[in-house]
C-alpha cells in the first residue's frame, strides 16, 4: 500500500481490515509483511478491538526471570546507544524476550505513562500469537527487522503508535534472545531509526560476542586444556545459479532443493512435509526416500555432512549464500546483501518449498531496499533484469533521487516506456 497522506492511509488500512474480516481475505494491497501478519492474526481469532496483551508472571517472578535474561547485562550498552538523551523525544524503547515478553521498557516518561493504556509495560506478552501485528511480535515472528505504521497494526488500539523492531541472536548459537524496538509518532518508522535500531542490535551481539569470549577464556584455564577448534561449515551455493554445488562438488537440481530445504530448516523436516516441498502434485514419501538415499551417498563420497533421519535434518550446518543474503538483509547491510546475491535461489527449479523460500528471499531485499537503500544502490538494485519492470521501485527511486541529480532522466524515460507498453 504506498505511502501519502496520513489519514487516508489510515482510512485505507481500515477499510482493508474490515474488509478481512468481513471476508477471510487479507487485501493484496497491503505490504507483504502486513498482510501475512493480518493473515495469521485472522487465523490466530485475534480480535483486534478487545485483545490485550497478557501478564503472566506475578512481579517478584517476573523480576528474578528478567534478572537472569541473557539480554540483562546488555541494557547499558542499549541505554547508551537508543535511551539516554531521549527521556522527552517521542520515543519509547522497549527490549523483549524470545517469547514477546517486554522485559525493559523505558524513554519518554509521558508517552510510557500513554503507552501502559495498552498494556505496553515491562512483562506483558507482545506476540503476534498475543496481540497481533506489531513491529517486537513481528519482528520475531519473521526473526528479522520490521516498521509497522499506525493503523498496519491489527490491533485497533494500537493505531495511534508506530514502531520499529529487530531480533537479537546469541552470536555463539545463533539462537534468538529476544528484540529490540522503538515505538512512538512517525519519526520512529523513519528511515533512519530502522538503521538505528539494526546497529543497535549490531552492537549488543558484539557485546554478548566479547562476553562469551571471556567466559570461554576463564573455563579454558580453569580446565587446563585448549578448546577445539570448530568445523568450518562448507558452503552451499544456491543463489543465481544452474549448477548448484556443495563445497568443490557439483549437485543434482534435485539435491540442490533437498539440502537447501534442510538448511534452511536445521531443526529437520518430517518425510511427508519434505515431500510435499520437493515434489509438485502428489508428494510420496517413497520416492523421496530413494532421492534422499542417492544423496546419502554422493554427501559419503564427497566427506560432506551425514543426512539424519525421523525427520530429516543435516547432522552440520551449512554455509548457504540465501541464509547470508537474509542475514545481512535483515541487519541492514544492504550494500554487502547485494554485492553477494547474484539472482534467485535455484531460478529453474519448481519445487514448491524453494519456490516460496526464492520468493521470501527476493521480497525481504525488495522491502530492505525500499525502506532504508540510498538512491545509488537503489538505482543498481533497479536495473537489474529482474527489476526492470517493477514500477513501484523504479518509482520509490524517482523520489529519492536529488533533483538535480543526472540520472532522473533516464529513470522518467524507463517509467513512461513501462507505461507506454501497458497501454
Amino acid at each position: 500500500m504506498p505511502q501519502g497522506d496520513p489519514g487516508a492511509l489510515r482510512d485505507r488500512l481500515l477499510r482493508a481490515q474490515e474488509d478481512a474480516l468481513a471476508t477471510g481475505v487479507v487485501p493484496l494491497s497491503l505490504r507483504p509483511v502486513v498482510r501475512e501478519s493480518w493473515e495469521r492474526a485472522i487465523r490466530g481469532a485475534i480480535d483486534p478491538d478487545r485483545a490485550l496483551p497478557r501478564i503472566e508472571l506475578d512481579e517478584d517472578e517476573f523480576r528474578a526471570y528478567r534478572a537472569s535474561h541473557a539480554l540483562a547485562p546488555v541494557m547499558p550498552v542499549i541505554r547508551r546507544l537508543l535511551v539516554d538523551g531521549t527521556e522527552d523525544a517521542g520515543l519509547v524503547v522497549a527490549v523483549g524476550d524470545a517469547q514477546g515478553r517486554l522485559l525493559f521498557v523505558e524513554g519518554d516518561a509521558h508517552l510510557r505513562r500513554r503507552a501502559e493504556d495498552m498494556l505496553f509495560v515491562a512483562g506483558a506478552d507482545w506476540s503476534e500469537a498475543s496481540i497481533g501485528t506489531s513491529a517486537p511480535g513481528t519482528a520475531l515472528q519473521l526473526d528479522r527487522a520490521v516498521q509497522i505504521r499506525g493503523a498496519e497494526h491489527y490491533n485497533r488500539i494500537v493505531h495511534p503508535w508506530s514502531c520499529t523492531a529487530a531480533p537479537v541472536h546469541d552470536p555463539a548459537t545463533g539462537a534468538l534472545l529476544g528484540v529490540i524496538d522503538i515505538t512512538g509518532t512517525d519519526l520512529a518508522v523513519a528511515p533512519h531509526t530502522l538503521s538505528l535500531v539494526s546497529a543497535t542490535v549490531a552492537a549488543v551481539e558484539a557485546e554478548l560476542r566479547i562476553a562469551n569470549l571471556e567466559s570461554s577464556v576463564h573455563a579454558t584455564i580453569r580446565r587446563s586444556r585448549m578448546r577445539p577448534v570448530p568445523t568450518p561449515r562448507t558452503p552451499l551455493t544456491v543463489l543465481g545459479v544452474q549448477r548448484p554445488r556443495l563445497g568443490a562438488h557439483e549437485l543434482s537440481p534435485r539435491h540442490a532443493e533437498i539440502l537447501t530445504l534442510l538448511a534452511w530448516h536445521p531443526n529437520g523436516i518430517g518425510a511427508e512435509r519434505l515431500a510435499a516441498l520437493v515434489y509438485e502434485g502428489d508428494a510420496s514419501p517413497v520416492t523421496l526416500r530413494a532421492e534422499v538415499t542417492r544423496l546419502r551417498r554422493v554427501l559419503d563420497a564427497a566427506g560432506e555432512p551425514a543426512l539424519e533421519s525421523r525427520p530429516y535434518r543435516l547432522a552440520r550446518e551449512l554455509d548457504v549464500d540465501a541464509a547470508r543474503v537474509a542475514k545481512l538483509a535483515g541487519q541492514g547491510s544492504l550494500r554487502k546483501a547485494l554485492e553477494q546475491y547474484p539472482g534467485p535461489i535455484l531460478p529453474s527449479s519448481v519445487a514448491p518449498g524453494i519456490v516460496d523460500l526464492r520468493d521470501e528471499l527476493a521480497s525481504r531485499l525488495r522491502e530492505s531496499m525500499l525502506a532504508d537503500a540510498p538512491p545509488e544502490l537503489l538505482a543498481e538494485f533497479a536495473e537489474r533484469d529482474e527489476h526492470r519492470y517493477d514500477a513501484e521501485l523504479w518509482r520509490a527511486l524517482l523520489e529519492v533521487l536529488p533533483p538535480r541529480s543526472p540520472r532522473r532522466a533516464s529513470v522518467v524515460a524507463h517509467l513512461e516506456r513501462m507505461d507506454a507498453a501497458l497501454r
